[in-house]
């Protein structure tokens, strides 16, 4: 009931605490309601300013002035009334209402002037310096466009007042004007402060990670554009005080090759295009929006469907005929409204801009909108080669590209594409009409070449299934036309097809990119036995041989890969022998295809068979083996000049230097496979396995910006295998969130964490997986201090939990951990059931020191919130964490627990001092001391932290000065001994200060 003074204002703080959005504007509103009935000035007025504020962060600044029309009408009669607080944001909202206005094309310039010129009166008249009324004159030059650099100038060249804007947010400023100039080097140096987290407000760094985005990407600084994207995306998210942010960020992703995850970011923000009480807000998201859905049309995705304005469906033509409309028209209604043309011309400048990298920069962050869009293979950035022309003749097209083929060259599938496309326009008269026909063959032979091309690009997809059924179809088609050969290389092929393991070294019999799609298949022996013998007969038929040599390896290859594919499944781990009767087939079927290949002269298949040797020693421990025979490998491709060959090679290679721990070589040998693969366009390469194995060689090389870049394409490449590579996606985020973590970076770690969360849904039913990855989370909210969401991520992962046969002490450490967070985002009540229910869980599964953490953090919070009234609860708590520890010691005597001990009488003193019990306090600090000795040197530095309590109790509560700093000097004397130099110093500068 909203009847009394008193409840009014409890009821203003509530609201005050509330996130911004629709839920607290509403209440704000009602508020407002409430307070008029009451004849009290400086009540009107906090509730007239809280809805002020409420609209301000709510995208409803065009309602501001009329809200502060009415503030200033309580003000001039009755300023006595307003407070400190009160009295200094009114003169401070007089800057939010200059924006509000300018903001606002209805609004006149005129009308525009004169609040500014009230504003300055006002403040001269009340004795504030003027520097705030010239940011705003800046900003109106800023936005029409007139006599800016000046505006500038006597703006940022007079001295900050206490009612300027405050120091982050002012360098946003000069830092946007310096890239309005065209000079983003300058800007982003002066934005540093704050991209550094240095200087920050309500809304900084999060609202500047959105401005410099671009500027970043032009300048090549990608890592940074990354990490501003991540961590000030998330802050945006939703927020309709933010729709300028939101649509710079759907841009990035424009420019930045990343149109998927733009589209998600625009699905989950649609309900911003109902934001209209911002206008110069709204025009800047259109326009973000406008970037992202004209690129598409360009890209011929017209008919995509896309999320839009609620109430009806849109596809990516019909949202960019809306998106023009409204925005030319909102802008031109500035520029009418300004009298210059600035606004409409920064306008067509944005959706001027193409794309500003070669290739997709990896955000490490999943984007499901679109699949059709995120399958498109898209090749780096490399020097340029010359590619295979594509001959006009058909007859001339099909000989090159069966050439190619024998080749292994990539090119050919691009032209068996090209093929494809014309053959099932034309029909057979593409056959019939070519310029020489009989070279070319039966219609049948073509048909059957392309199911065997159909095949190829399934096993590339890892659709083992369809590949082996297409090559199956394709040998039906070969023998019809009476090409035996042909025939039983395709049959043979499909029976390797369906054999999911390791990669093979070779791109035409199959392999995983990743880990593998499903349950191992034992190897048909008799069918492959039969093949071959086939084969033989074949070879030596009366008139000539009925099969091509290349045809004849085919077979030998596909029963090396079979044979290689059961011994990688048997091999036990070094240095225990392989397996007799697999290594004994794999030796000989290997050595088959080699002597095989060599007597024919072939160089492809030769090599072939010695990465499946070089593969199986360095996974047998024979590292300096596998890497002579791989580098071999490469010197005879380059030297038979087929060096698209190499990049496979290459991988092996980078794997077994990994393996061997030669990690900086082995990101040197990865990136050449990469850069090998990707000039050669050889889309069925690996790329998303070697792109891990490199942020691993990274990671342990301490190069931990480019283990991030690699972990984050890796990503990124397993996202294109679709549902196939869901799961190895997941695991690789987790491990870039891990190292994110450790590098720091705690928002960017939570960012590709939520976004594994989000499609959890398509990497299969992997609870561990995910539950790691919901455990994760929550700790990284917990670390930005988001306790509330930390919270609800800890309950939904103690709901999963509850179905987990094994691994029960974790539903111990995770009711533990949430019941902090719930204690620390204030829902008591749910954070003392979170702690019961870790204690009887502790007697079940015990983890003793998550769990005494929890009594020891809830024991310092009641403290703090409630001071010496809360200290009866704080120590019964204590006491809670004593027992919990005295019952783990005797389960268990020879736990390791003055850790335990020792930080419960710490949080004993602190207890007993905020109460103002000092003598009390100092005993238990002493015994902490005494206790933290049993830890050795791995326990001086908490020692010192509760020395550093020890004497402040004891020389500023209890005033024994001289005894504080004796106590110090013998500490800061005992820190250095164990180079706890950052201790040290702060012990010695108590000491300084208990002497002053």
């Amino acid at each position: 009931m909203l009847d009394t003074i008193d409840a009014v204002m409890a009821a203003l703080r509530d609201n005050d605490a509330r996130p911004y959005g629709r839920p607290r504007t509403v209440t704000a509103e009602e508020l407002v309601d409430a307070a008029d009935r009451f004849d009290d000035t400086g009540l009107r007025a906090m509730a007239l300013l809280e809805l002020m504020e409420a609209y301000e962060y709510d995208g409803e600044r065009s309602k501001a002035p009329v809200v502060f029309a009415r503030v200033l009408k309580l003000w001039d009669a009755d300023r006595g009334s307003f407070g400190e607080w009160a009295t200094q944001q009114v003169f401070w909202r007089f800057k939010w209402v200059a924006t509000s206005l300018l903001g606002t094309p209805d609004v006149p310039l005129a009308s525009v002037r004169r609040w500014h010129g009230e504003m300055r009166d006002r403040y001269r008249a009340a004795g504030h310096g003027l520097q705030p009324y010239y940011a705003q004159r800046f900003h109106l030059a800023a936005h029409i466009g007139e006599d800016v650099q000046d505006a500038y100038e006597l703006w940022a060249a007079r001295p900050r007042t206490e009612l300027s804007d405050c120091h982050a947010c002012e360098v946003r400023a000069a830092a946007s004007h310096l890239v309005r100039q065209g000079d983003d080097a300058a800007a982003l140096d002066a934005w540093r402060p704050v991209l550094s987290g240095e200087s920050t407000c309500a809304e900084e760094p999060h609202v500047s990670h959105a401005q410099a985005l671009l500027p970043l990407l032009r300048q090549g600084r990608l890592d940074e554009a990354r990490s501003s994207h991540l961590v000030g995306y998330r802050f945006a998210r939703g927020k309709s005080g933010l729709v300028r942010s939101v649509g710079q960020h759907i841009e990035f992703c424009a420019l930045s090759g990343n149109e998927p995850r733009g589209l998600e970011i625009l699905a989950e923000n649609r309900d911003l295009f109902g934001v209209t009480g911002d206008p110069a807000g709204r025009l800047d998201f259109l326009t973000g929006v406008e970037v992202l859905i004209a690129g598409l049309a360009r890209a011929g995705h017209g008919a995509l469907t896309v999320s839009g304005p609620p109430g009806r469906s849109w596809t990516v033509d019909t949202l960019l005929a809306h998106l023009r409309t409204e925005a030319d028209a909102l802008a031109a209604r500035f520029d009418a409204r300004n009298g210059t043309p600035a606004v409409g011309s920064r306008r067509r400048d944005r959706l001027a801009r193409r794309p500003l990298l070669a290739e997709p920069l990896a955000l490490g962050v999943r984007a499901p909108a679109a699949p059709e869009l995120a399958a498109v293979p898209v090749v780096p950035a490399v020097p340029v080669r010359e590619v295979e022309p594509e001959p006009e003749d058909f007859a001339a097209l099909v000989l090159r590209a069966r050439e190619l083929q024998l080749l292994g060259h990539p090119d050919a599938d691009r032209l068996w594409r090209r093929i494809g496309e014309r053959f099932t326009a034309g029909g057979e008269d593409e056959v019939t009409g070519a310029a020489d026909p009989d070279r070319l063959g039966t219609v049948g032979q073509l048909r059957a070449e392309l199911a065997e091309r159909r095949a190829h690009a399934a096993l590339d997809r890892e659709d083992w299934e369809e590949g082996a059924a297409e090559l199956r179809g394709a040998g039906d088609l070969f023998e019809r036309e009476g090409l035996a050969g042909r025939a039983l290389a395709a049959r043979t092929r499909a029976l390797v097809a369906v054999l999911v393991g390791n990669d093979s070294g070779d791109d035409s019999e199959g392999g995983s990119d990743g880990d593998v799609a499903g349950p191992a298949r034992a190897v048909d022996w008799a069918a492959l036995d039969a093949a071959l013998a086939l084969a033989d007969e074949l070879a030596a038929a009366p008139g000539g041989p009925a099969l091509a040599d290349d045809d004849y390896l085919v077979v030998l290859q596909c029963r090396a890969y079979a044979a290689h594919h059961e011994l990688v499944l048997a091999l036990p781990e070094p240095p225990e022998e392989p397996p007799a009767e697999q290594a004994g087939r794999f030796a000989l079927a290997v050595t088959a295809y080699r002597e095989a290949a060599a007597a024919r002269g072939s160089v492809r298949r030769l090599t072939v068979a010695r990465q499946y040797a070089a593969d199986v020693a360095a996974r047998q421990g024979r590292i300096a083996e596998a890497a002579e025979e791989l580098r071999t490998v490469i010197a005879e491709l380059e030297q038979a000049g087929q060096p698209w060959h190499t990049p496979r090679a290459y991988g092996l290679l980078g794997q077994a230097l990994l393996q061997n721990g030669e990690q900086a070589e082995a990101v040197e040998v990865l990136h050449r496979a990469l850069a090998a693969a990707a000039r050669w366009a050889d889309e069925s390469y690996p790329f998303a396995a070697t792109y891990l194995m490199a942020g691993h060689a990274s990671a342990h090389l301490g190069d931990t910006g480019a283990a991030i870049r690699a972990l984050s394409e890796a990503a990124g490449r397993f996202d294109r295998k679709g549902p196939a590579g869901a799961g190895d996606a997941a695991r690789t985020r987790l491990q870039l969130a891990d190292l994110l973590s450790t590098a720091d970076r705690p928002a960017d770690a939570v960012a590709v964490l939520e976004s594994v969360l989000a499609d959890a849904a398509a990497a299969g039913p992997e609870d561990r997986l995910f539950a790691q990855a919901r455990l994760d989370l929550a700790r990284g909210l917990f670390t930005l201090d988001e306790y509330r969401d930390s919270a609800e991520e800890y309950l939904r992962l103690a709901t999963a939990l509850e179905d987990w046969t094994e691994d029960l002490h974790l539903r111990t450490m995770v009711a533990a951990e949430a019941a902090v967070a719930l204690a620390l985002a204030d829902r008591w009540e749910a954070a003392h059931a979170a702690r019961s229910r870790a204690l009887a869980a502790q007697e079940q599964w015990p983890q003793t020191g998550p769990v005494s953490a929890m009594l020891r953090q809830f024991a310092r919070l009641v403290v703090q919130q409630e001071g010496a009234d809360g200290l009866e609860q704080a120590l019964a708590r204590l006491a809670e964490a004593d027992a919990v520890r005295e019952r783990a010691e005797r389960a268990e005597p020879d736990t390791d627990a003055w850790y335990l001990r020792a930080s419960v009488h710490y949080e004993r003193a602190r207890a007993y001092a905020v109460a103002d019990r000092y003598e009390e306090a100092l005993t238990e600090a002493d015994l902490a001391i005494t206790a933290y000795e049993a830890g050795g040197e791995r326990a001086e530095t908490p020692r010192a932290e509760a020395v550093r309590l020890a004497a402040l109790i004891e020389g500023t509560d209890l005033g024994r000065t001289s005894a504080a700093r004796a106590r110090l000097a013998a500490a800061v004397e005992r820190c250095r001994k164990y180079g706890l130099e950052e201790a040290a110093e702060i012990l010695a500068d108590l000491r300084e200060r208990l002497a002053d």
